[in-house]
């Protein structure tokens, strides 16, 4: 009875375990979806010497999580790894990654 009683009782640890680590699994991808279509509000600003929007720096902190993953992406890394992407990223208060 011992026995089982323990089995038990390390079945249900495991489940809850399980359930937390999947819910904060869920929570941290519902935060922020990585888009770079999101980043478009700054593309007149990384492009030429305009400064950024007040709705480019928000969009570019959303997504700043993102921003190493741009980084090795081929299609995106001269645009996102570029001095002006830099200089928009410091001017909005959200220093570049280093990755």
């Amino acid at each position: 009875m011992m026995r089982s009683m323990s089995y038990c009782n390390v079945g249900i640890l495991c489940l809850v375990v399980f359930l937390v680590v999947v819910s904060e699994t869920q929570v941290g991808e519902a935060a922020v979806t990585c888009n770079p279509m999101e980043l478009a509000p700054c593309a007149a600003a990384i492009m030429s010497s305009n400064s950024p929007t007040a709705v480019c720096c928000g969009k570019l902190k959303e997504q700043s999580p993102c921003l190493c993953q741009y980084v090795k992406n081929p299609n995106l890394q001269k645009l996102v790894n570029s001095p002006n992407a830099k200089k928009v990223a410091d001017t909005c208060g959200s220093p570049f990654p280093t990755c």
